[in-house]
């Protein structure tokens, strides 16, 4: 599936994003190895009734960005000035692994652009990418990369599936040595942990029963500190939840946003 992309302007930072469909603004957030094309297949799986747009973070894909170093606020100010740049006050966030670290960082630092905040696969707190499966695969060529994050983000079934296992490597993105350290680079330091009590925003959680890193029970903990949140574990799923596990993961979250619409909406 190919989508020409638009932009928006925010500061210094071009902005390219894919869209499709109409309705409730959902923004997608990429996770660390990809870029938007992480979503192609998956924002027509959100259906009727919503606009799903997904679009390239800093050192990644079509965006610009000057080449100077960046933190989870200064990628979660981009995406709210995404969302203002859209032409709304407000916007429902889904965002997984690295994705699910700007979401969370959205909903706390610009909560009043966040109709409702959906993560998956993610942390609250970046120590925890310490387990050795998550630092492996950050300190590896981007070839060794490719070949463990079969592992990592597939289940058995899953690396048998050949069209499956394509298409993961399709999104797989290679960024040059500096942009790669930029981002990786940004990750130290990461902890709301503190903060997740101030979100207020409808939130829902998704993870995968069997994955290697983020596992289900420290989405239990976000779940726990976020007023109201509520956990969803997909059974038999690793990490890649939105690929072997897309059209589940796009049910949970097609439900979620059509259960809290935007004001213009209702």
């Amino acid at each position: 599936m190919t989508t020409a992309l638009n932009t928006v302007k925010a500061g210094e930072i071009e902005i390219a994003y894919a869209e499709s469909g109409a309705g409730e603004p959902v923004i997608l957030l990429h996770g660390g190895e990809s870029t938007h094309i992480q979503y192609d297949t998956f924002r027509p799986l959100l259906g009727d009734g919503i606009r799903a747009i997904a679009y390239d973070q800093r050192d990644s894909g079509a965006s610009v960005n000057p080449p100077d170093p960046y933190g989870f606020p200064d990628l979660a100010e981009d995406c709210a000035a995404l969302i203002r740049g859209l032409g709304y006050e407000r916007a429902h966030i889904f965002g997984s692994s690295f994705g699910g670290f700007i979401a969370l960082q959205v909903a706390v630092s610009a909560p009043d652009v966040v109709q409702s905040l959906t993560v998956g696969a993610t942390f609250s707190d970046a120590s925890a990418l310490q387990a050795p499966v998550a630092s492996e695969i950050m300190e590896l060529s981007p070839s060794q990369r490719d070949a463990q994050m079969l592992a990592f983000a597939l289940s058995e079934r899953g690396q048998a599936d050949e069209k499956l296992v394509a298409e993961l490597r399709s999104i797989l993105v290679h960024r040059s040595p500096e942009a790669d350290a930029r981002r990786l680079a940004a990750i130290p330091g990461f902890d709301l942990t503190e903060r997740l009590p101030e979100i207020t925003a409808p939130t829902l959680l998704i993870y995968g029963e069997d994955d290697p890193a983020a596992r289900p029970e420290i989405g239990q903990k976000i779940a726990d500190a976020i007023p109201g949140a509520r956990l969803e574990v997909i059974p038999g799923a690793r990490h890649g939840i939105t690929m072997e596990f897309a059209r589940e993961t796009a049910q949970l979250l097609r439900d979620f946003v059509l259960a809290h619409p935007s004001q213009s909406a209702r």
